[in-house]
């Protein structure tokens, strides 16, 4: 039990993820955009990503993630719901009131962050520290995004990678010594380098993808170590690595800058693409439900994301109960 003179833990005992039903392959875009799948895949390692429609809202992903999630959890006494996204609805009000509201969650605490890729730690270490000073006991949160909105249509560099998801996690407060506790977070930024991935108002995104590559890796690896050394453990003892899935190729770097094998290193993004805030929950999602995660696993969670943003916990991941389908009226799917 967590004494008064200690801080609880937030400790995950929910999981839930959407995806919009349209797989889009790469010959579908390759048909409309001067590229070919073999040099979408050797550079990004996508075969198909997943795209809502144009009627579907990034609070409509976020719906159907948070209602699986609590699901999962088994409760619905929420005192707060964060939700990590870039593509909010509107540029006010937020879209997390809103999510709330509809998930039935009444005078809940629900607010919007906003670190793009790296969104989703940082809405975990913002749910933790909820817990931690005891202004929640249970909080929903959320990574859902509308990546595909943001690049030009005619962009061949830049429309392959991005796509639509959302995922989900609740916190409770807990112990820190039990199974699904969130270890030490590391969080970092460096805002001179904003300009390497931008979306201007009113315009589509912009990226310098040599130099964004090159200081993904390098933070990722970075940030990771720190949180593992944090948590007490080694590098040798992470069971699973869970990065934000950018892409394949950063993956496996980071993977060889740790000496991480590719079998310890959950990646999905080969049918889901980049999905901004809602990689890592995704991820985490499937991997869960294939058994690539289990429980008893020693988890890393590393992101990196424009801004320049960037940020790791660590795990020991929990047994959770899975949860069913979303309600068939949202539209989405679980991966």
């Amino acid at each position: 039990m967590t004494s008064l003179k200690t801080p609880p833990a937030a400790v995950i005992c929910g999981l839930g993820a959407a995806l919009p039903p349209r797989a889009v392959p790469n010959a579908e875009l390759c048909a409309e955009l001067d590229t070919n799948d073999e040099w979408i895949r050797t550079r990004t390692g996508i075969r198909e990503r997943r795209i809502a429609d144009a009627g579907v809202s990034t609070e409509d992903l976020a719906v159907a993630a948070g209602a699986a999630a609590l699901e999962s959890s088994g409760t619905r006494e929420v005192q707060a719901l964060v939700l990590a996204t870039t593509t909010p609805d509107h540029l006010m009000p937020a879209t997390a009131p809103a999510v709330a509201a509809r998930l039935g969650l009444t005078d809940t605490a629900a607010f919007d962050v906003a670190a793009v890729c790296t969104g989703f730690v940082y809405a975990l270490a913002t749910a933790a520290g909820l817990i931690a000073t005891r202004t929640a006991r249970t909080v929903l949160v959320v990574g859902a995004d509308r990546m595909s909105r943001l690049p030009s249509p005619d962009d061949r560099t830049t429309r392959p990678l991005f796509a639509d998801g959302a995922g989900a996690v609740v916190l409770r407060s807990g112990d820190a010594t039990e199974p699904g506790a969130l270890g030490p977070m590391v969080l970092g930024s460096d805002g001179t380098h904003r300009d390497l991935l931008l979306a201007p108002h009113g315009g589509h995104m912009q990226m310098q993808g040599p130099e964004l590559f090159r200081h993904a890796v390098d933070r990722m690896c970075s940030v990771t170590r720190q949180a593992v050394q944090l948590a007490g453990w080694r590098i040798e003892d992470i069971d699973r690595i869970v990065p934000h899935q950018a892409n394949a190729r950063i993956t496996a770097s980071v993977g060889r800058c740790l000496m991480i094998g590719a079998d310890r290193r959950v990646q999905n993004i080969g049918h889901v693409g980049n999905t901004g805030a809602a990689s890592i929950p995704l991820a985490l999602a499937q991997a869960s439900a294939d058994g690539t995660v289990l429980p008893g696993h020693r988890i890393c969670l590393t992101a990196f994301g424009a801004g320049l943003t960037w940020g790791a916990t660590t795990v020991i991941w929990p047994d959770l109960k899975s949860a069913a389908h979303p309600h068939h009226d949202t539209a989405m799917e679980r991966p």
